[in-house]
């Protein structure tokens, strides 16, 4: 998953990937070369009291240093360009795949662990990119060139490399292996504690409400509990690693000077070819610490690329259509043939053979008790999710072979939860409709009931908003949210319980001004109260998932049983008549 990832996303970067390597290279060169040249000063000059050829190859290491520097400088930058473009491609990526995703999808994943794939996940990768980069590349170039290196120096010594290399990356490796399912849980925990603490902050007022601060407190501690015995594992893992590179390096300069000091003092080797030779074991030695310490964070960056190719690899149950319709048949209604709906692995199906047409210019109103199937019902309009069953036609066509651009552009939703995002009440309102006037968002206001509060606010129409609309209460929230529909102009309404939190005056206020507003178009309202629906023109009637009546407030009174039932729930009889 992790090859298959950085192969995905890394190609279009090649020519810095390339300048990467050349940099890395002439570095990892230049590095290599300056113990030859402390050896020739050594031998060459210390020994034989040559001042001249001390300073002239002074001056050319410093030369070749600079050069190092320059390289090193140089790969750094290019590397850490690409893996900062890298990463911002994948979570681009990833946010365009969410964006299409319905809500089957999002509430598969959950919004929590999309949240953590699309940022911490990312940034794990994105890690190893520059790491690999930056020490990865220069790796192997530095242990085969110190190999070759120090083979040139003195060969008597070479079974020593035969020796310490490997017991350096066996130790490490196996460090490396036991950390990989901890990386796993640890993904796994963040997700948890990411979700606990959303549920909170988003219910903080239900916590509230129950006393239930400590339970709550409890929930995240037992969340971050495990979160922190993962992490500590890993780190305890993790701190292995360097006494163990520490021991090994030590203990391979002690074995190097040990038996060259016996073949210096046979003749065998000179002072400089020794402090040369421990130089170079110190740098393969040191490349092969840096590539283990890149193949730790291997694991995790691996599990991080499982995860977002998971996402990445799941196709939107609302699939676009190949050849869309861009230009609706007919002037606007909405129209269920048959139209049902059942959750993958449910026992049975949410709707189920719903059929009926709402007309333009006329209020359609959907019924019934909780768990019916309403809301479910109107999401297949905008193609929220799509029917398993029958058909769902906006305009004459099926919403399925019509362009996602062009559907939407026809619809203008009420959700029953209702969002407003951080901004002003201005944009929130020309959110649909960037070009609307001051004058038309007053009157969408007006419409909508909203006017005099707005009016009250602090600048009006530029009078902030925070995140979710939390700065205005519930009944202000839902207003504002049907008159940035109402901004819009759609050809069809759709009002997903949209007045519940309206009291019944401003509910009948609100309904007598939307009339005129919306007698070119089709209006659809999903209700509990029977107030809302008792002036529709026609008012569906769903239980459990199927429609058991279709009618008039009075007609349904006469021939729908559960409708009568509502009724007599909600309103005394001499209300009913």
């Amino acid at each position: 998953m992790l090859t298959r990832l950085l192969r995905g996303y890394l190609p279009p970067y090649r020519r810095e990937l390339g300048a990467v390597l050349v940099l890395q290279l002439i570095g990892t060169i230049a590095s290599l070369y300056l113990p030859s040249l402390n050896a020739d000063i050594i031998d060459s000059g210390v020994a034989t009291g040559d001042t001249g050829y001390i300073l002239s190859t002074g001056w050319w290491m410093l030369g070749v240093s600079l050069v190092q520097i320059a390289c090193s400088v140089g790969a750094v930058y290019y590397g850490a360009r690409t893996a900062m473009s890298f990463g911002r491609d994948v979570r681009s990526a990833v946010f365009h795949r969410v964006g299409e995703f319905s809500a089957r999808e999002v509430s598969a994943f959950g919004p929590s662990s999309l949240i953590t794939r699309s940022t911490n996940d990312v940034q794990q990768v994105q890690m190893l990119v520059v790491m690999g980069c930056t020490m990865l590349v220069s790796a192997p170039i530095t242990c085969v060139a110190g190999i070759v290196m120090a083979l040139q120096e003195d060969v008597g010594l070479s079974w020593l490399l035969l020796v310490c290399v490997p017991a350096l990356a066996l130790a490490i490796g196996l460090i490396v292996v036991r950390m990989v399912p901890q990386f796993r849980r640890m993904q796994e925990r963040i997700d948890a504690v990411n979700r606990v603490l959303r549920e909170q902050l988003s219910g903080i007022r239900v916590v509230r409400a129950f006393v239930r601060e400590e339970a709550e407190t409890r929930r995240f501690g037992e969340a971050n509990a495990a979160l922190t015995d993962t992490a500590l594992r890993v780190g305890r893992l993790q701190a292995l690693i360097f006494p163990t590179v520490m021991l090994l390096l030590n203990a391979s300069s002690v074995a190097v000077l040990w038996f060259g000091a016996h073949r210096v003092d046979a003749g065998q080797m000179q002072v400089g070819s020794l402090t040369a030779f421990v130089s170079y074991l110190m740098q393969i030695l040191v490349s092969v610490m840096m590539a283990t310490f890149i193949s730790m964070m291997i694991p995790r960056a691996a599990v991080c690329a499982e995860r977002i190719n998971e996402v990445l690899d799941t196709e939107s149950s609302v699939v676009p259509p190949t050849a869309a319709v861009t230009v609706l048949p007919t002037g606007p209604s909405v129209e269920f043939r048959g139209a049902g709906f059942r959750y993958p692995g449910a026992a049975d199906p949410v709707l189920r053979g719903v059929s009926f047409r709402a007309e333009a210019g006329q209020t359609t109103a959907v019924i019934g008790s909780t768990g019916a199937g309403k809301t479910t019902l109107l999401s297949l309009v905008p193609r929220l999710v799509d029917v398993t069953d029958g058909t769902v036609l906006v305009s004459g066509a099926d919403v399925r072979e019509v362009d996602p651009d062009t559907l939407c552009g026809r619809i203008g939703l009420v959700p029953q939860r209702p969002y407003l995002f951080s901004g002003t009440v201005a944009s929130n309102l020309r959110y649909g409709r960037p070009d609307a006037t001051d004058e038309e968002l007053w009157e969408a206001l007006e419409v909508a009931q909203a006017r005099d509060f707005v009016e009250q606010m602090p600048g009006g129409l530029d009078a902030p908003i925070s995140q979710g609309g939390t700065n205005v209460s519930g009944g202000q929230r839902q207003r504002l949210s049907i008159a940035r529909a109402l901004v819009r102009r759609p050809d069809v309404y759709l009002f997903d319980d949209a007045f519940s939190a309206l009291d019944l005056a401003t509910d009948a206020r609100l309904r007598a001004a939307l009339r005129p507003h919306t007698r070119r178009a089709v209006v659809l309202v999903v209700a509990q109260r029977v107030s809302t629906v008792v002036d529709a023109d026609r008012i569906v009637v769903l239980d459990d998932g199927s429609v058991v009546g279709v009618g008039t407030h009075h007609e349904l009174l006469e021939t729908c049983p559960t409708y009568v039932e509502i009724v007599r729930s909600q309103l005394t009889p001499e209300q009913a008549a």
